[in-house]
């Protein structure tokens, strides 16, 4: 279930830039998240927005709420930025034939960049429940860029962004099934891990196959390099999410990372 919230202030010129063809049919409207800007205010410009340029930037914003297992967002004509205030969510490539790679995840406190249907179409679909702020990028990087000091927030989590994508491009170019899989937990331990008794504990929203689909490996492969792990005493799981890393230097030692020198 996805539920809209056009929030207060909604330009018209956003308004046009979000066509229906974007937005799910089983969209509605739900009550005033106002509270959903505010996250993103704090967590991107850490509340050094002026009164005026809040207004605009809430006056271009949609406010989302998308259950599990639904697209937020899928073959949008023009590109979006979405803020993830809470949930996780995987972006989706939709090649001929309906062949899919998984392009991204994303966590709660990211932006994402949305890429408008070209010659791929792309879906950003919900791992876990969701709450997203969504703009017309075009509308918010004009905004961004006008303002003083709003650009770098914006940039450095761009720039981290695509590190992730070099990590993966190389990944997916040149590493073995072993060392994607061993990268793939090394970057997430990073992202969403926490640290417990030496080691690092991940509660993974993804399932095996939404791994492989982003590893270019079966879920069948994904699953025997977890079992090999575990073997090495290199990961533990517990239910199907939760996965334990008593060992993050061993497991990043075969991620084919380059070793420097203290």
């Amino acid at each position: 279930m996805i539920h809209v919230n056009d929030g207060a202030g909604f330009g018209r010129q956003g308004r046009a830039m979000f066509s229906s063809g974007s937005i799910p049919q089983q969209a509605r409207s739900t009550p005033d998240s106002r509270s959903l800007f505010d996250r993103f205010a704090a967590t991107i410009f850490q509340d050094a927005l002026t009164d005026v340029v809040r207004a605009r930037f809430r006056a271009l914003a949609r406010n989302f709420d998308v259950s599990a297992g639904n697209a937020a967002l899928s073959s949008v004509e023009h590109d979006r930025i979405c803020y993830l205030a809470s949930g996780a969510t995987k972006l989706v490539a939709q090649a001929s034939n309906g062949r899919e790679q998984v392009i991204a995840f994303h966590f709660a406190g990211e932006l994402i960049s949305i890429p408008a249907r070209s010659a791929h179409d792309y879906a950003l679909c919900a791992l876990k429940d969701c709450e997203l702020v969504v703009f017309s990028a075009d509308e918010f990087l004009a905004l961004a860029n006008r303002e003083p000091g709003l650009a770098g927030p914006v940039l450095e989590r761009a720039l981290a962004a695509l590190a992730r994508c070099r990590e993966q491009s190389i990944a997916l170019g040149r590493k073995t099934a072993q060392e994607r899989v061993a990268s793939f937990l090394v970057t997430i331990a990073g992202r969403i891990g926490r640290a417990e008794a030496g080691g690092c504990v991940i509660d993974l929203p993804m399932s095996r196959r939404d791994i492989g689909d982003s590893l270019g490996l079966t879920i069948e492969t994904v699953s025997r390099q977890f079992g090999e792990l575990r073997d090495r005493g290199l990961l533990e799981t517990s239910g199907r999410s939760i996965v334990r890393l008593p060992d993050p230097a061993g497991l990043d030692a075969l991620a084919g990372h380059l070793t420097h020198a203290a």
